[in-house]
């Protein structure tokens, strides 16, 4: 088929143009690895992502080849990427709603007052 034979050509494209580096994960979404890659960055860490488009080619590809990855440009920075990625997946979900106290309406997160009573939302 013309897809495996291309799928093998761009697999020894990135070998041969990026051939240090060490796969650290698959991310959910592209936003995700986005912010994943910038947090190790903070860290001092080098990082790439690659797949970016492949998300197109799921039902020609596998999935977990379309995800979007993260690869590291040194080995050595293996274990710390992984403790930052450990606390990446646990970080608390932003709450997008707010509960009034007074007469427990949900209001939007951004909203002071409780747009039903008028209550305090602090």
């Amino acid at each position: 088929m013309w897809f495996s034979r291309l799928r093998g050509k761009i697999r020894l494209a990135c070998a041969t143009a990026l051939p240090d580096l060490k796969k650290l994960c698959s991310a959910a979404s592209l936003p995700d690895a986005h912010l994943i890659r910038n947090l190790l960055e903070q860290a001092g860490i080098e990082a790439h992502v690659l797949n970016e488009n492949a998300q197109g080619g799921v039902g020609q590809l596998p999935v977990t080849e379309a995800c979007p990855q993260i690869w590291l440009a040194n080995e050595h920075d293996l274990e710390r990427a992984r403790q930052i990625l450990e606390t990446f997946e646990h970080m608390p979900a932003v709450r997008s709603s707010l509960r009034c106290e007074q007469c427990s309406e949900d209001n939007p997160s951004t909203f002071q007052l409780c747009w039903n009573c008028g209550s305090s939302l602090g």
